[in-house]
């Protein structure tokens, strides 16, 4: 059990870093900045195959439950608002967004992080705050209804649904949906490479954090997600272009050590 713990951990870093690097090449390297399309495609994905392992038994989707669907509705559109916020701070940010969450934990690093990066990006630090608040509410909403009859894997479900179609209506008035046609790299097969790669690593994440949730306390769980965002963050300021100052790594390191603390607390609550 020890063993299958520790190897549902490991995948999940692995998708969560690969994931990442995979979302930051797309849109932050190639400057793919159509979130509408590229966030559509990915939940347009993640729905298909979630509903693929669902008809070979691989998930179970509890599809009778249509009277709680609505009750959730409000949790989808957060779900939409995280999805895009993230993604498009993700494009103009060379820090990570869930590094500038995690420095949130803590005041002072919150504070003084934006004033020390020497790369500041007003608008990526408004959609990391944008994307930082409807993660909050999402939590609350999802911790408001447990009583809910819906599983993990039945409300990501109707989040990739409502995303897909939320989205694809967005693209027009955004203005992605024709702008797209001048983006260089669009018959580029590195670019197709990618698009397909976020997608199917996005689903993977998905499925190993549910795994995750369901075969670990919640004390637990958060020491992995702490740990794989730590190996996150690392590698990401190996891989892409980053330029650290002493104050942006005091910022980072008071960030970090403030997630390490929610990790401590909730363990010692669990």
């Amino acid at each position: 059990m020890c063993m299958r713990r520790c190897l549902v951990g490991l995948t999940f870093c692995t998708c969560y870093l690969a994931s990442y690097v995979t979302n930051k090449y797309v849109l932050s390297v190639l400057k793919f900045t159509y979130p509408t399309l590229f966030q559509g495609w990915q939940t347009l994905i993640g729905g298909l195959l979630l509903h693929v392992s669902w008809k070979l038994g691989w998930a179970e989707i509890n599809s009778s439950l249509r009277s709680e669907v609505l009750t959730w509705l409000p949790a989808s559109v957060l779900f939409v608002g995280i999805i895009y916020a993230g993604s498009r701070a993700l494009s103009r940010l060379k820090i990570s967004p869930a590094k500038i969450c995690s420095a949130l934990f803590l005041l002072a690093a919150a504070g003084c992080l934006p004033f020390n990066d020497s790369q500041f990006d007003p608008d990526g630090y408004f959609w990391a705050v944008i994307h930082l608040f409807c993660v909050g509410a999402y939590r609350i909403l999802q911790k408001s209804q447990k009583s809910n009859a819906l599983s993990d894997i039945d409300q990501q479900y109707l989040n990739y649904i409502f995303s897909v179609v939320l989205l694809a209506f967005a693209s027009h008035p955004t203005g992605d949906l024709f702008s797209v046609l001048d983006f260089p790299f669009l018959y580029f097969y590195r670019f197709h490479g990618s698009c397909c790669a976020s997608g199917f690593l996005g689903f993977f994440l998905m499925f190993s954090t549910v795994k995750l949730k369901s075969l670990m306390a919640p004390g637990q769980c958060a020491a992995w997600i702490f740990f794989a965002k730590v190996i996150t963050a690392g590698l990401s300021i190996l891989l892409f272009d980053v330029i650290l100052t002493s104050a942006t790594v005091g910022c980072f390191l008071l960030g970090g050590l403030g997630e390490a603390l929610l990790v401590f607390s909730e363990r010692k609550g669990a």
